[in-house]
């Protein structure tokens, strides 16, 4: 049976009205199993005005309030872990084990938004002149919303919207059409947790509902995490309509391999980091740069049992390493890539393409596939793939390895394995890309940190989550006092004030 899903406006759910739907797919048979409605730009306005009439009360709560939301609402997260991770992998198609992955990481931030009483405090000079204090505020922003992507439908969204509602702001959310499930769960839970109706919105749509939320003169700011082409646009139109914008786009993530690095710690590292979540992470390992051209045949001899041997099945398979892919056209996109990648030269030494699992030919699965001899010239070394596809990029010395990410278009994260501590240092601080691992796949910053790519894998100025989200959702006020002795009036001033 084909379910029809909601919008999640003022607390409660609302069936679509535009008339339009797409289709959620089930990604291990390849079925559709349920519809949802394309939010129409009179519904997307709905959901602001919602969160308009719910802003001023609760941005006058008292921190501490909102914080003890912010922990009701992780500990009903964690009460239905198993209920949100098999509903996230029914509609992405991530193994069980990845998608409880996907929420914990969410929860850190949310974790992270617990501690909002101390996040908000400001400043304070005492006599910052004759009789003069000086302090700042930071204030909620207002209405602000979110557009997050297909492949962490918890954990994005949670980055979101937990540090935005925490600091007072009431948030409307646009989660991709492909798995809108599990968003529209948490802001049900949102709900169960203390939240007032209209603090946190869900309104599922397409480039309608996007168009609405960029140009709606009461939104104040909007994150996105998606494509680059969409990022840039997202960040263009937006600002362009007086909005504060972070919008995270694609990438292309290097792990450097120099010869004194542990091998086995290297293999082990970049299979799980180039094939976990059949590819479909914007931190995915996607590039492989051994130093030398001996660590690069004995990398490929070591990695091309392991992907030929990789378990791909269904997402309830608990001793899967990777499902279906999300959808039929992404699959099949990602095969165009591999064979992009031999046409264009490449060698293929495991190809993925004619996988087949019995049982479910429908479903959108892709075997894993390994690239050896990839050049920077290539339009598959260029591009983000976003699937089970590792490209091995051979470099001569050092220093042309450590070139390669700086030179990309994107700058979202890298790796560098070594035992060397001096050139892991200087490749840390020279390396022009946002998030660096040292002997570290995948570098993601935990919650009270930030999470933010360079060059075309971002646009705008403030990362996620950490300080840096506190900061994109607050504005700061100073406020400058002055308590005359005795009610003596100086008279006027023509002069700028000064510290003299």
């Amino acid at each position: 049976m084909v379910r029809e899903l909601t919008h999640f406006i003022n607390g409660r759910h609302v069936k679509g009205t535009s008339g339009r739907f797409g289709d959620v797919y089930n990604p291990t048979t390849g079925e559709v199993q349920a519809k949802t409605p394309f939010a129409s730009a009179a519904e997307v306005r709905s959901a602001v005005e919602a969160a308009q009439r719910a802003f001023p009360e609760w941005s006058a709560q008292n921190p501490q309030k909102r914080a003890r939301v912010m922990f009701n609402f992780k500990t009903l997260v964690e009460k239905n872990m198993d209920e949100l991770a098999a509903m996230l992998s029914s509609e992405h198609g991530k193994v069980i084990a990845d998608s409880k992955g996907d929420i914990q990481r969410g929860l850190e931030v949310i974790e992270f938004a617990c501690g909002i009483p101390h996040l908000m405090k400001g400043e304070y000079t005492e006599g910052a002149g004759p009789g003069i204090d000086m302090y700042s505020m930071r204030q909620p922003l207002g209405v602000v919303a979110g557009i997050t992507p297909f492949n962490f439908p918890a954990m994005i969204p949670m980055w979101m919207f937990g540090v935005a509602i925490a600091c007072g702001n009431t948030f409307v959310c646009k989660p991709s059409e492909k798995d809108p499930s599990v968003p529209l769960r948490l802001a049900e839970l949102f709900m169960e947790a203390g939240g007032p109706a209209g603090v946190l919105n869900v309104v599922v749509g397409d480039k309608e509902a996007v168009d609405t939320i960029l140009k709606d003169p009461d939104i104040k700011a909007v994150s996105f995490v998606g494509s680059t082409a969409i990022a840039e646009y997202v960040y263009m139109t937006g600002t362009a309509h007086g909005k504060r914008v972070q919008a995270m786009g694609g990438a292309k993530n290097h792990a450097i391999i120099m010869p004194d690095a542990d091998l086995d710690q290297v293999v082990d590292d970049l299979i799980g980091a180039g094939y976990g979540s059949a590819g479909e992470r914007c931190m995915a390992i996607s590039v492989a740069v051994p130093v030398t051209d001996k660590l690069g045949d004995e990398l490929v001899r070591r990695l091309k049992p392991r992907v030929e041997s990789l378990k791909v099945a269904p997402s309830t398979d608990p001793d899967a390493n990777y499902g279906p892919l999300v959808t039929r056209e992404h699959r099949d996109k990602v095969k165009g890539y591999i064979d992009m990648g031999l046409k264009e030269g490449a060698e293929l030494v495991v190809d993925g393409r004619d996988f087949r699992l019995q049982g479910y030919e429908k479903g959108f699965f892709l075997g894993g596939s390994l690239f050896d001899k990839v050049t920077p010239n290539m339009c598959t070394y260029q591009e983000e793939i976003f699937g089970p596809v590792l490209q091995i990029t051979r470099s001569k010395t050092f220093e042309e390895a450590a070139s390669l990410p700086s030179k990309h278009q994107y700058g979202n994260g890298v790796a560098i394995y070594t035992r060397d501590g001096d050139a892991a240092r200087e490749f840390a601080s020279k390396v022009q890309v946002g998030m660096v691992g040292i002997n570290v796949p995948i570098p993601v910053p935990l919650a009270y940190h930030t999470f933010g790519g360079w060059k075309r894998s971002a646009f705008g100025d403030a990362n996620q989550h950490g300080p840096e989200g506190v900061r994109f959702f607050t504005k700061i006020k100073t406020v400058t006092t002055r308590w005359p002795k005795g009610g003596v009036r100086e008279g006027s001033s023509f002069v700028i004030p000064t510290m003299k």
